[in-house]
């Protein structure tokens, strides 16, 4: 326990300690004092019999907070924050939240799958496999794809394996969540406004990224104006970056890395930031979750833009039939 982080919460959750230090279980969800669900091997199911009361919640909420140097209440009713192992502890409490003060914990995984596994898993074809490491070996820039929980980070981490050692990487994260371990390894991760200290972004990094000598960049996800950063980045010849987005189709995963650069309030043409991702993006891969599975779905080659008709040239390099 003492190099999970677990021990800082357990005090205040006993009910659902055996939940906790499950390791088949990856996620806890306290939908209220009455309703726990949990996620079990990629299948998510209500649990029977726990029962945890509106006070004893609450107070359980605000201790683990304070225990983890942040705040919740009436006044600020959302906490969003991790362990040291890097698992994430989120609640809402009331009036936000409707049905009492929710829960989520979401469990780190040390496992560390590597493409072979992913390959047993049914994840990855080895035909894909094959194609990416070609990818990476080729210094071509790849955008990750996908929802929630549908193992972007996990893909990223195992095919970051390909860069050869020879290579400074450097990282790039809002929480440290990418397990890779070249000999010329940097880690930079963001920092949330504290009291007397003031916020760190994912943009600030990037920027100061150039300075120190990276030949590859890994930036853990793309969430708003710092897709404006990292596109000039690409566009300077910093070839070879991995980077993951919340999207639910190799083209949605387009649509929105051209919404998270117009968030940085560049005055550029519409046409022309699409112009942009276009020629610095190379691959795209979309990762998929159904209950007890994930894979990849589809990896697209973008070949170029066509401003008059607005259009993508995207080649399919390979499409998974639908089951």
């Amino acid at each position: 326990m003492a190099t999970t982080g677990f021990e800082l919460i357990l005090p205040f959750l006993r009910p659902i300690e055996d939940l906790i230090l499950d390791t088949e279980i990856s996620e806890i969800m306290v939908n209220g004092p009455d309703r726990v669900f949990i996620e079990r091997r990629g299948f998510v199911q209500a649990v029977a019999g726990v029962t945890l009361s509106p006070k004893s919640l609450e107070v359980a909420v605000k201790n683990i907070a304070r225990r983890l140097g942040d705040d919740i209440s009436e006044e600020k009713p959302i906490l969003d924050s991790r362990l040291p192992d890097g698992s994430r502890v989120a609640a809402v409490m009331p009036p936000c939240s409707l049905n009492g003060v929710i829960l989520t914990i979401r469990k780190f995984s040390t496992t560390r799958f590597g493409v072979d596994d992913l390959i047993a898993a049914g994840t990855l074809t080895p035909e894909v496999a094959s194609q990416l490491r070609k990818a990476v070996l080729d210094r071509q820039n790849i955008l990750i794809a996908g929802g929630t929980g549908t193992g972007k980070t996990t893909l990223l981490n195992a095919i970051a394996n390909f860069i050869p050692d020879h290579e400074r990487v450097l990282v790039i994260e809002d929480t440290a969540e990418i397990r890779i371990h070249p000999p010329n390894l940097v880690r930079f991760e963001s920092r949330r406004e504290q009291s007397g200290f003031p916020a760190v972004t994912i943009r600030d990094l990037l920027k100061a990224s150039l300075r120190h000598r990276p030949d590859r960049i890994l930036l853990g996800e793309i969430r708003g104006a710092e897709a404006f950063d990292l596109l000039q980045l690409l566009n300077t010849g910093h070839s070879g970056t991995i980077s993951t987005v919340h999207a639910n189709s190799t083209l949605q995963a387009i649509s929105r890395f051209t919404s998270c650069v117009l968030q940085s309030g560049v005055e550029l043409p519409y046409r022309a930031i699409k112009t942009n991702i276009a020629d610095s993006l190379n691959l795209l891969v979309h990762i998929e979750r159904r209950p007890g599975q994930r894979y990849v779905s589809e990896v697209m080659r973008i070949s170029g833009y066509e401003p008059e008709a607005d259009r993508y040239d995207l080649t399919p390099m390979f499409l998974r039939e639908a089951a």
